[in-house]
């Protein structure tokens, strides 16, 4: 059967596996070369040198594009490196419209790096078309979209948006590293770009640094092949290929990610000690419809707002199971404190502003069975509000 009209959970267990046919190989092998020999003067393997094209990292990028449903992929050494590229394309003087709740780090690229650059960005709910109509100006270029958003979780509908972006002869974007091309494909919602780090979901396993690329069109993949090329922030051939192997169980992880936060969403929302969940796989979730139009399921992570803030540190310190780090979407649990970790460099007015507070945290729900999970922040909320109550009778 040709690999395209195959489901997806079999071309993610497939990735690379057809793709040696001198030896067979089953893993395709990890070429650790920088150069590659010329037959003669004139002619080339297709293979010069690794920062335009090495075969394992092409496996990768391939395979990423045929997920994505694009023309093109391109495997870049870190998440941040694959927006730097992208952002690349525009200069001095051109403008964005960008998600409002945004990941800490394109934030910083954007205001502390790009704008050094004369590339200005406008911040809102990306969402709401009359918002994106007035932020419009005549040098905007582009339209820059996470859904679902970190960590508050907002949605956008990627279609209504794509569609006002190309009527404006803007580009969509969209940053899909939450949900990963398993549960949604937003160039077929009509965007003409996606961007992942693929250290997240994609890897998998807390062990790979990386990020992906995926273009729609002739015109506009030749455009970052350039880039990718020129500013060279490339993906190694190892971790190319551990990349690859951790894109086997995709299928696997993300199911099993879903089911488990959803269970625990479930478990905190009724909480004595918090205040709000944000997943979007609550029916209660403002984005449930349009999550529920546009992906075929949930991400595995979820932030929640306590009632004080006083249960945050205390929290923390006696999760057992889930480890306070600063990542997602790995096989292991982890949890957060966006306002002075993930989003510190987002300033504190814009982090009143869409609420992330000192009262939020965020959990990626790791693949541990669920009610591990729930016994272990069911012991922590105890500990925490035992703790508060101790030093107020105090």
């Amino acid at each position: 059967m040709e690999n395209h009209k195959l489901r997806i959970e079999s071309r993610l267990a497939q990735i690379g596996s057809v793709e040696e046919p001198v030896t067979g190989a089953i893993n395709y092998p990890i070429y650790q070369a920088t150069a590659f020999r010329h037959p003669k003067l004139g002619q080339s393997t297709g293979f010069d040198y690794i920062r335009t094209k090495n075969p394992t990292r092409q496996v990768l990028e391939e395979a990423a594009a045929r997920l994505e449903s694009g023309d093109a992929g391109f495997a870049c050494s870190s998440g941040m490196a694959a927006l730097q590229t992208v952002f690349a394309l525009f200069s001095q003087g051109d403008h964005l419209i960008v998600s409002l709740d945004l990941y800490g780090g394109t934030y910083r690229l954007l205001e502390t790096i790009l704008s050094r650059f004369g590339v200005s960005a406008t911040y809102v709910d990306t969402n709401d078309l009359d918002a994106l109509e007035q932020s419009r100006k005549p040098n905007t270029k582009a339209v820059f979209i996470e859904t679902p958003t970190n960590p508050l979780m907002m949605i956008t509908d990627i279609e209504a948006v794509s569609t006002w972006a190309h009527h404006h002869g803007l580009l969509s974007i969209v940053d899909n590293t939450l949900l990963t091309p398993f549960f949604q494909r937003p160039i077929e919602l009509g965007a003409d770009l996606v961007v992942h780090s693929a250290t997240k979901y994609l890897g998998g396993h807390n062990d790979v640094l990386a990020g992906l690329i995926v273009t729609k069109g002739q015109e506009l993949s030749e455009k970052i092949a350039f880039l990718h090329n020129s500013i060279g922030a490339v993906l190694s051939p190892s971790d190319s290929y551990q990349l690859m192997r951790g894109m086997k169980t995709l299928a696997l992880r993300m199911e099993r990610h879903e089911s488990n936060a959803t269970a625990v969403a479930a478990f905190l929302k009724e909480h004595p000690a918090v205040d709000q969940v944000f997943y979007p796989g609550l029916p209660d979730h403002p984005g449930y419809d349009i999550q529920s139009k546009q992906s075929s399921g949930n991400t595995g992570i979820f932030s929640f707002k306590l009632k004080d803030a006083r249960y945050v540190e205390p929290i923390l310190r006696h999760i057992k199971l889930i480890a306070f780090a600063e990542s997602l979407g790995g096989v292991e649990s982890l949890m957060t404190y966006p306002a002075v970790q993930t989003h510190a460099d987002i300033p504190l007015e814009i982090r009143d502003a869409i609420g992330v507070d000192e009262r939020l945290l965020r959990f990626s729900v790791g693949i541990e069975h669920e009610e591990d999970l729930i016994a272990d922040l069911d012991q922590a909320l105890a500990a925490a509000a035992a703790e508060i109550e101790g030093g107020q009778s105090s």
